[in-house]
């Protein structure tokens, strides 16, 4: 889209810039809906029914034309921005009012029920040679995005005519649009005639390019890259199998499952059916040698609290059939159900329009658990228990559903020798001889491709798949502690399943091992490789869960000993250290019972802090202001974590929130850097605005701070990196939180302080020593912001509201010469924009109102014109700033609320709620829902909005510095 524009206002023209790989006519082509389907009609290629609208009245006229139900998708959009089914006229007025305020053009096409959805994956060089690397079928059937979709490569259930009828109509539209270098386009199949229809060409890498790289091993972008440069496939070698060249098509001798992660359950009131648009946050990528196997990983690779497709807790599904023909994200596992409940699989096709060949293999599924559940004495027979593991079983599932224990099935296992053995990609299906170090597990084998020489070798273990909390931060510090490793001279292994990761790059690591990060995976790998170590406090929360049992297995854990991780994540260990060391924390008590904890409320005063243990990103954290909520919230959090206690605490209102990220050798500071929030505590760290150096905290906090975590560092032994999170009221400060890891902070700090946090880490923690730190993060003459990235317009019926558990599905940051500028940069980096001409106050209770007050008097000096909801336009007027009062959306009055958002008639709304957890359909929440649904920038914490007003009034767009990041210096230099 950056492209595009450039290219209209004529700078490409004006520089002389050439644009190499795909012309900009081709992008075009492809991304105006328009122009794609009467290009591909001058080929006679087939593609849906369809029209491209400008305005909602031809949108319905259109609609009616084409026949209910329709497809809406939004022109130069990602992600099926926008897009959805419509059966009737209302619908679609709907959906296309709130898709114009995305883009100026729409499409209108015929909804292809039933028909299923393929992928190819084609690349193009100048000279015209084609090629295509992947094919992918997904699970679903038309109408849900692929990625929402489970995909599965290469397709399993196209017969040999179809898959070459798609493959020579992909080559024919590549070539026909000029393609050079990676495209991918996909094709609606129907399963009973043949047909197809040619559904859209994205003329870039794109999320189906990541998994058809990862999926088939064969480099992409490395290969998209050198095209664009001029070079040919016939000149240029597969660097992964260095024996052939770029243009033999990668063969595949097993099955990869792609599986979205979604994380709804972290938003108050989304709704949680999936389709057009995507809602999901990440993906799993797993394989195998059978679907069974891939699929069953891929469940467990979530980290959803399943152990497979099979074996888990009751899902509770109160309608099965409405499950199954209207997708959520739980829908596999009513298809497991329904078969459980001997539903006809004819049956669950016509409900579902999951092809038959997938129901037949999870019924293999469902059968293998009831011979399991008939396992007489707790012992598996050898046969039995390798036909389950070939089927992607698990130990532990295996143990639940014979009644026995995880490590009694391991010991049965060794005995019958039934191992898993490592295969690996070489994109050749082993045709030829090659060898790489790209690897997976799978019990369908009889022997290793690789040998296991037992190097000098560190094991790395990943972040997983990205989910809310675990971001790309982590992949950051996992590939920096890599590199970090090849300095030092040792050989690195990665553990790692996540296709949209760097460091699951084949060239990235001497090994990778695209597998689960479970116990039982660890521990056959290590027992083959047998490395110095493990590294597991750089990928985040789900190596730093293993820590104890991989401890406890003999295993050598690099870094901070388990124990110390364990008092650290262990709620109540932690604060009974924290009292021991003297050092302050809000009042706590451990969960014992509700009258209890009842009391301990009563005791303290509402609100109250619900905190559970080992949990990321706040999971089932809350704030309860009275019994009720208080009930509610304890038995949520005692759900997410059962084995550990959950900790109520005291909730300390208007506190400043800071935290230190740190690294530490033997429990002495080596690096240390100390970040400000913008939001008062109440807001999770993730969703917050970090400042680094601080500059809103008084010095002696920021010494008491230091000291605070030097003690704990000591107390702990602390061996490398690790973040406290602390609240501070004028200088008394109070520990809330310590995770010993590296954070979702600290790429943001090493990019500020431009020392990096994790290479000096890997040091510590591999007993190296460390070059010094010239100055500290404090005398940095420039300043960094971090601010978070929201998908509220994505999650329809989500209240785009902050609170105590994460909802942030990124972040920015951004460098200035002083906060202003580097806050402005971070806020418009995210969404937010200028000119800002007309705002919608609603600033909540007396307090709030008084807070902003000169805030809104800086909005009337900028000109700026207030548009308020009644009880926020009386105070301003009382005060003497002018409002127009806006009635609220209940009402039905005009001139109401949402009238002015729906038609784009405000350019900002502060809306600061009176309860950060009201659960009903209030006022406050259709205001904050229509400014989410008509991407109007929103803002609903008081200290962000006061900061934002205070930035606009003394920077102006023109004042923002457009600086390299090297422009940025240290006062001590740059370390080397």
């Amino acid at each position: 889209n950056c492209g595009l524009e450039l290219e209209e206002k004529g700078v490409f023209k004006q520089y002389g810039i050439k644009v190499l790989g795909t012309p900009i006519l081709a992008i075009r082509e492809t991304e105006d809906r328009g122009l794609f389907v009467k290009t591909l009609t001058e080929i006679g290629v087939k593609v849906p029914t369809s029209s491209a609208v400008t305005c909602v009245d031809e949108a319905v006229r259109v609609a009616t034309e084409i026949g209910y139900p329709v497809m809406l998708r939004i022109a130069y959009a990602l992600g099926g921005l926008g897009s959805a089914m419509c059966v009737n006229e209302e619908a679609v007025r709907e959906r296309a009012t709130k898709a114009f305020a995305h883009s100026r053009q729409i499409l209108l096409e015929e909804f292809l029920k039933g028909w299923k959805e393929v992928e190819y994956e084609v690349v193009r060089d100048s000279f015209d040679n084609c090629i295509t690397v992947c094919n992918m079928e997904n699970f679903d059937p038309m109408g849900i995005h692929t990625g929402e979709s489970i995909v599965v490569a290469p397709s399993q259930t196209l017969s040999n005519s179809e898959y070459h009828l798609l493959r020579q109509i992909a080559i024919r539209v590549v070539r026909h649009l000029g393609i050079i270098g990676e495209c991918n386009i996909q094709f609606a199949l129907d399963p009973n005639s043949g047909d197809y229809r040619v559904i859209e060409v994205n003329a870039r890498l794109s999320r189906s390019s990541a998994l058809a790289s990862k999926a088939t091993g064969y480099p992409l972008a490395y290969i998209a890259t050198k095209l664009a440069l001029g070079y040919g496939l016939t000149e240029l070698q597969n660097p992964i199998t260095k024996v052939t060249q770029a243009c033999f098509e990668p063969a595949l001798d097993y099955v990869v499952v792609k599986i979205p992660r979604w994380d709804l359950q972290k938003f108050r009131g989304v709704h949680k059916r999936i389709g057009s648009a995507m809602k999901s946050v990440g993906e799993v990528m797993a394989i195998g040698r059978t679907f069974e196997e891939a699929l069953q990983k891929a469940l467990r690779m979530l980290q959803t609290g399943v152990h497979g497709l099979v074996g888990n807790d009751n899902f509770g599904f109160t309608d099965l059939e409405k499950e199954l023909c209207e997708p959520t994200p739980s829908r596999i596992f009513a298809v497991a159900e329904a078969i459980k409940r001997d539903y006809p699989l004819e049956r669950i096709y016509e409900l579902s329009g999951i092809d038959k060949w997938f129901l037949y293999k999870i019924q293999n599924v469902v059968e293998m658990e009831k011979l399991l559940r008939r396992v007489p004495n707790k012992q598996c027979a050898s046969e039995l228990l390798l036909e389950a593991k070939q089927m992607g079983f698990s130990d532990f599932q295996i143990a639940k559903l014979t009644g026995s224990e995880e490590s009694e099935i391991r010991q049965q296992r060794k005995e019958c020798r039934v191992v898993p053995f490592v295969k690996q990609i070489d994109t050749l299906g082993a045709e030829y001889p090659a060898h790489t170090n790209y690897l997976y597990l799978t019990y369908n084998s009889t022997e290793d491709d690789v040998g296991f020489d037992g190097k000098n070798s560190v094991l790395v273990l990943g972040s997983g798949a990205y989910c809310i909390g675990s971001s790309v931060e982590f992949d950051w510090c996992c590939v920096n502690t890599v590199l970090a490793l090849r300095k030092l001279n040792y050989h690195t292994i990665v553990v790692n399943y996540n296709p949209e990761t760097v460091s699951t790059d084949y060239n990235e690591s001497d090994k990778l091992y695209f597998e689960e990060l479970s116990f039982e995976t660890i521990q056959e790998i290590y027992a083959r490789e047998n490395p110095v170590g493990v590294i597991l406090s750089m990928g985040g929360q789900i190596p730093n869960n293993l820590a104890l049992r991989c401890y406890e297995a003999g295993m050598r854990i690099l870094g901070t000993s388990p124990l110390s991780i364990d008092t650290a994540e262990d709620r109540q260990k932690f604060s009974t250290l924290l009292e021991e060391l003297g050092i302050d924390q809000p009042d706590w008590k451990e969960l014992v019972s509700l009258e209890e904890a009842k009391w301990f409320a009563d005791k303290v005063g509402y609100p109250v802090l619900v905190r559970p243990s080992y949990v990321l990103s706040g999971a089932a954290m809350s704030v309860a202001c009275n019994d009720i909520e208080l009930e509610r919230f304890l038995a949520k959090a005692v759900e997410v974590s059962p084995k550990y206690p959950v900790v109520i605490s005291k909730f300390v209102e208007n506190a400043k929130e800071v935290e230190i990220d740190a690294v530490s050798n033997h429990g002495d500071l080596v690096v240390w850097a100390i970040s400000e929030h913008v939001e008062n505590a109440g807001v999770h760290s993730g969703d917050a605005t970090l400042v680094l150096p601080p500059q809103r905290i008084y010095l002696e906090t920021m010494r008491r701070i230091k000291k605070i975590a030097e003690k704990i560092a000591k107390a702990l032994k602390i061996h490398g990196p690790f973040n406290i999170q602390f609240i501070a009221k004028d200088n008394d400060v109070k520990v809330i939180e310590c995770n010993l890891r590296a954070s979702r902070s600290f790429p943001f700090v090493s990019k500020t302080s431009k020392v990096n946090f994790i290479d000096i880490a890997t040091r510590v923690v591999m007993g190296q020593p460390v070059p010094p730190v010239n100055g500290s993060s404090l005398d940095l003459e420039y300043v960094g912001v971090k601010a978070p990235q929201f998908s509220f317009t994505r999650l329809e019926g989500a209240d785009p509201i902050l609170g105590v558990e994460m909802t942030s599905t990124g972040e920015v940051a951004c460098l200035g010469d002083d906060f202003e500028e580097a806050f402005l940069k971070a806020l418009f980096s995210v969404g937010y924009h200028q000119p800002i001409k007309n705002v919608l106050l609603s600033t909540g209770p007396i307090e709030t109102k008084a807070a902003f007050l000169q805030s809104a008097m800086l909005l009337k000096d900028m000109g700026v014109h207030i548009y308020a909801t009644h009880g926020t336009a009386d105070f301003l007027r009382t005060n003497m700033i002018e409002a127009t009062v806006l009635h609220w959306p209940l009402e039905g009055e005009s001139p109401n609320t949402i009238a002015y958002l729906s038609q784009g008639m405000i350019d900002l709304v502060i809306n600061i709620p009176k309860n950060y957890q009201e659960e009903e359909l209030t006022n406050d929440y259709l205001i904050r829902r229509t400014a989410a649904d008509f991407s109007v920038p929103l803002i609903t914490n008081i200290q962000l909005a006061q900061r934002f007003v205070e930035s606009l009034s003394c920077k102006s767009l023109a004042d923002l510095k457009i600086k390299s990041w090297g422009e940025y210096a240290r006062p001590h230099g740059d370390p080397p």
